[in-house]
Protein backbone atom coordinates (compact mmCIF):
# COMPACT_ATOMS: atom_id res chain seq x y z
CA UNK A 1 0.00 0.00 0.00
CA UNK A 2 1.55 3.46 -1.30
CA UNK A 3 -0.12 6.20 1.01
CA UNK A 4 1.08 10.16 0.44
CA UNK A 5 -0.40 13.40 1.44
CA UNK A 6 -1.17 16.53 -0.20
CA UNK A 7 -2.59 19.94 1.59
CA UNK A 8 -5.09 22.09 -0.18
CA UNK A 9 -5.59 25.05 1.52
CA UNK A 10 -6.94 23.45 4.88
CA UNK A 11 -7.48 19.91 3.52
CA UNK A 12 -6.01 17.04 3.38
CA UNK A 13 -6.04 14.86 0.66
CA UNK A 14 -5.00 11.13 1.57
CA UNK A 15 -3.76 8.62 -1.81
CA UNK A 16 -3.72 5.29 -1.27
CA UNK A 17 -2.98 3.05 -3.34
CA UNK A 18 -3.67 -0.53 -2.82
CA UNK A 19 -2.10 -3.37 -5.62
CA UNK A 20 -3.98 -7.14 -5.80
CA UNK A 21 -4.01 -9.46 -7.91
CA UNK A 22 -5.60 -9.31 -10.68
CA UNK A 23 -8.09 -12.55 -10.05
CA UNK A 24 -9.39 -11.29 -6.76
CA UNK A 25 -9.75 -7.48 -7.36
CA UNK A 26 -13.56 -6.43 -7.13
CA UNK A 27 -16.19 -6.64 -9.80
CA UNK A 28 -17.34 -3.05 -10.51
CA UNK A 29 -20.30 -4.43 -12.59
CA UNK A 30 -21.59 -6.34 -8.93
CA UNK A 31 -21.13 -3.53 -7.39
CA UNK A 32 -22.91 -1.35 -10.03
CA UNK A 33 -25.74 -3.74 -9.63
CA UNK A 34 -26.37 -3.27 -6.13
CA UNK A 35 -26.95 0.37 -6.36
CA UNK A 36 -30.11 1.72 -7.52
CA UNK A 37 -31.44 2.73 -11.09
CA UNK A 38 -31.61 6.56 -10.38
CA UNK A 39 -28.00 6.37 -9.00
CA UNK A 40 -26.39 4.00 -11.79
CA UNK A 41 -28.31 6.61 -14.49
CA UNK A 42 -26.74 9.70 -12.81
CA UNK A 43 -23.39 8.36 -12.50
CA UNK A 44 -23.44 7.71 -16.07
CA UNK A 45 -24.64 11.16 -16.88
CA UNK A 46 -21.33 12.61 -15.25
CA UNK A 47 -19.11 10.20 -17.15
CA UNK A 48 -20.73 11.67 -20.08
CA UNK A 49 -20.40 14.79 -18.99
CA UNK A 50 -17.03 14.87 -18.09
CA UNK A 51 -15.73 13.17 -21.27
CA UNK A 52 -17.60 16.01 -23.43
CA UNK A 53 -15.77 18.32 -21.47
CA UNK A 54 -12.36 17.17 -22.19
CA UNK A 55 -13.39 16.15 -25.41
CA UNK A 56 -14.74 19.18 -26.53
CA UNK A 57 -14.72 21.80 -24.16
CA UNK A 58 -17.83 22.42 -23.27
CA UNK A 59 -21.41 20.94 -22.12
CA UNK A 60 -23.49 18.31 -24.07
CA UNK A 61 -26.12 20.02 -25.56
CA UNK A 62 -28.86 19.19 -28.44
CA UNK A 63 -28.05 19.78 -32.38
CA UNK A 64 -30.71 21.86 -33.58
CA UNK A 65 -32.63 20.39 -36.76
CA UNK A 66 -33.43 23.67 -39.20
CA UNK A 67 -35.71 22.21 -42.21
CA UNK A 68 -35.92 25.04 -45.44
CA UNK A 69 -39.42 24.39 -46.93
CA UNK A 70 -40.02 26.12 -50.67
CA UNK A 71 -43.14 27.18 -51.07
CA UNK A 72 -44.25 26.81 -54.87
CA UNK A 73 -47.43 28.90 -56.13
CA UNK A 74 -49.85 27.17 -58.41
Amino acid sequence: MVESEHKIGERRIEKVVTKVPLRTRKNDFAYWQTRPYAERLAALQEIRRGYHRWKYGAEPRLQRTVTIIKIIDI
